[in-house]
C-alpha cells in the first residue's frame, strides 16, 4: 500500500504519532526519516508527532 501511495499518488511525506512506536518502525523501514518533531498534534494536544520524509 505504501508503495502505491507513493509511486501512484505521490506522496513522500507522513505524520506519525512519535508514542507510536510500530508505526515510526515501519516507516523508518520503508525508507521514510525523520524531519523535524512537534510537541503536539494538529489539535494541539500533547501528542507528539514526528514529521517523516522520503
Amino acid at each position: 500500500m505504501v508503495e502505491y501511495d507513493v509511486k501512484t499518488l505521490g506522496v513522500n511525506s507522513v505524520d506519525v504519532n512519535e508514542q507510536n512506536e510500530q508505526a515510526v518502525g515501519f516507516y523508518l523501514h520503508q525508507g521514510f526519516h525523520v524531519i523535524s518533531r512537534d510537541a503536539t498534534d494538529s489539535t494541539g494536544k500533547p501528542y507528539p508527532v514526528l514529521h517523516m520524509q522520503l
